[in-house]
């Protein structure tokens, strides 16, 4: 026994996925700072974009640099995906954060809007990536049961990004110059820290898979995926500017249903090399969970939209500010998703919390539909708490779902897939919810300024300040609201009753989309979750088919050894003299003595990855020992080094 494999006998017992728990906690260290980075440069670069837009003197272009992000960073996501299960997670998962680095700095030095905006579509390059290849490479070294638990850090992560963003965003942007530059610049430059500590981490805890030679690369499915989100995305972002009804909008419609045609019609001739294989729609777990994650990134951003102008506009709170009141959805999310993940982990069972989150959403968004412009904040952050412990019980445990429903080698699409129809959900509910409100926005808030025609206050204000009274009244459009804090606050109470008013069809709608999702949740079927990382079932699995292989490679030696006798009795036969008696055909070796893995006792090579699939996800024995750092280096990337004996690669 080597020192390395005593080493590893006397380590504490290995968690179910086949690492010690120590040795899981620094994988996901390093997938942390991957994911973090790009959380919190949203949260960061949402707080301080009108600060970016004055300075560079493009405030009108402002929707072009956050349109920019998301649509290269949407399309990328499945491509990342498919790519990690060819070439593995960890070559993908650098150049993502390589990309996201490069496009931070590139950013930091814009010129004009419009160039920003350009960097901003090279910066979602390497967005694309963080977050799915992260939780891809979660599934690889953990079993579905206990995953959960794991990712609860990764939705702390987004907590503590959401809280900081708007902090360090509201920081450094009020600042007017930094080191000789503007504050703003040194929004995407601290992205460049925590981006190279990301790669350090990620460089030496994961080991470099082995390519899988037998796949394609979907050139076709990727043109036509970007063919049928782009124009819908555009849509969706400038849709309230163009009109929903005007040629553009229309000709983005027509364009992005010809592209999904185009991109079905790919997918069905690449079969399973595709981009996202249709074969997995079959699964039912997997249609379904995909719709949900439509759903719940309807719930998720379109929220998050809407509640933070609630607490800005009729509240008065700063971005910085708003980003503070957060916090009790955002501590929902965490307090949620710990616990469901550690109940998951015990009892096996993941159906239950889809449906019972649907359901506090549904509760959180028809008591938001109540807040007014004098609810107590103490009763808004109850209800945004309620809707993040919803948000904890969904999120975390749909991915599970997802990734546990597919074979070990469609990983990475299952969960880029989940990542990829979420994102899509998002934007449609952002675009939609903001529609709504900023439509039903200005006869509500006329409605309401009628009303208070006969309140004293209103009154004595209005003729004490009549200038103010024609600013707030005349002004039609809601692109700027910092006056509401200068005028009297009679004369500004009217305007937030208005704009809380026109809220409450935007929480009753999210109710009715999350109705849906309900009964998405209650159909969703359970697939028992294995108790087997992806990796330890992808080797496993490939050891069965090599055996498989072995085996029918010496019953086709023993036939024709068979038939080759037979040829020769037959020929003694015609020959006299001959001894008619056929010799016996010597008797094929029992398939049982092939060890998992593909070696045989004989010394038979090691089959191809032509020869043998990883493609069933079902619980498997761990291969033996023996044979445990070849198989994990074949199918996987995530192994710590120090985890293996004789990994040095």
């Amino acid at each position: 026994m080597t020192a390395d494999t005593t080493t590893a006998a006397q380590a504490p017992a290995p968690a179910p996925g086949g690492l010690t728990h120590r040795q899981i906690m620094t994988i996901v260290t390093a997938l942390l700072l991957g994911t973090f980075l790009a959380a919190l440069d949203q949260t960061v670069v949402t707080t301080a974009i009108r600060s970016i837009g004055d300075d560079l003197h493009g405030l009108s272009a402002q929707a072009w640099v956050t349109t920019a992000f998301l649509i290269t960073s949407t399309v990328t996501t499945p491509l990342y995906g498919k790519l990690s299960d060819i070439y593995g997670r960890k070559p993908l998962f650098m150049i993502a954060i390589s990309v996201f680095i490069v496009g931070s700095v590139l950013c930091g030095i814009a010129s004009d809007m419009y160039v920003l905006a350009g960097f901003r579509a090279f910066q979602g390059l390497g967005a694309g990536g963080l977050f799915s290849l992260a939780m891809s490479i979660m599934a690889d070294i953990v079993s579905p049961q206990q995953r959960p638990k794991y990712m609860a850090y990764f939705m702390g992560t987004f907590a503590t990004s959401s809280v900081a963003g708007p902090l360090i965003g509201g920081f450094l942007s009020g600042r007017d110059s930094l080191l000789g530059l503007a504050g703003w610049r040194w929004i995407f430059w601290i992205n460049v820290p925590i981006g190279l500590a990301a790669l350090v981490a990620v460089n030496r805890v994961l080991r470099g898979g082995r390519s899988r030679g037998d796949s394609r690369i979907d050139w076709w499915g990727t043109v036509a995926i970007i063919a049928a989100v782009v124009p819908l995305l555009l849509v969706a972002e400038q849709g309230r500017d163009w009109g929903w009804g005007s040629p553009l909008s229309i000709a983005c419609y027509v364009i992005g249903v010809l592209g999904l045609a185009w991109f079905i019609v790919a997918e069905q001739r690449m079969g399973d090399d595709a981009l996202i294989p249709l074969r997995l729609f079959r699964a039912r777990a997997f249609s379904v969970g995909s719709a949900l994650s439509v759903v719940l990134g309807i719930a998720m951003f379109g929220g998050l939209a809407t509640i933070p102008l609630y607490l800005q506009i009729v509240k008065g709170a700063s971005p910085t500010e708003a980003g503070l009141l957060m916090l009790p959805l955002m501590t929902g999310i965490m307090t949620a998703s710990m616990i469901s993940g550690r109940l998951i982990a015990r009892t096996g069972h993941y159906r239950p919390y889809p449906i019972i989150g649907a359901a506090a959403m549904i509760a959180a968004f028809l008591l938001l539909s109540r807040i007014g412009a004098d609810t107590p904040l103490w009763q808004t952050s109850l209800m945004m708490a309620l809707y993040g412990l919803g948000l904890g019980q969904s999120m975390q445990t749909l991915v599970v779902a997802l990734q546990n429903c597919v074979a070990p080698r469609d990983i990475g699409v299952a969960t880029a897939s989940a990542t990829f129809f979420r994102q899509i959900g998002g934007t449609l509910g952002t675009a939609v919810f903001l529609s709504i409100l900023f439509g039903a926005a200005p006869a509500q808030i006329a409605d309401a300024y009628q009303d208070a025609q006969g309140s004293s206050a209103f009154t004595a204000a209005a003729a004490a300040h009549p200038d103010q009274l024609r600013q707030v009244t005349s002004s039609g459009s809601l692109d700027d609201s910092a006056f509401l804090q200068e005028i009297d606050k009679a004369l500004a109470h009217p305007f937030m009753v208005g704009f809380s008013n026109s809220m409450d069809l935007v929480f009753l709608v999210a109710a009715a989309v999350i109705a849906v999702g309900l009964v998405l949740a209650v159909v969703l079927p359970e697939v028992p979750l294995r108790t087997v990382s992806g990796l330890e079932a992808a080797r496993a699995e490939a050891g069965r088919a090599a055996a498989a292989t072995a085996a029918t490679a010496v019953a086709e030696a023993g036939s024709a050894s068979a038939a080759e006798a037979t040829g020769d009795a037959a020929g003694r036969t015609a020959v006299p003299g001959s001894d008619p008696t056929p010799t016996p055909a010597p008797a094929p070796a029992p398939a049982e003595k092939t060890l998992v893995g593909g070696t045989s006792l004989g010394g038979a090579a090691r089959p191809s990855r032509e020869a043998g699939g990883t493609e069933e996800p079902a619980g498997v024995r761990e291969p033996a020992e023996s044979e445990g750092a070849s198989g994990a280096a074949e199918a996987g990337d995530v192994a710590p080094r120090g985890a293996q004996a004789g990994s040095a690669s």
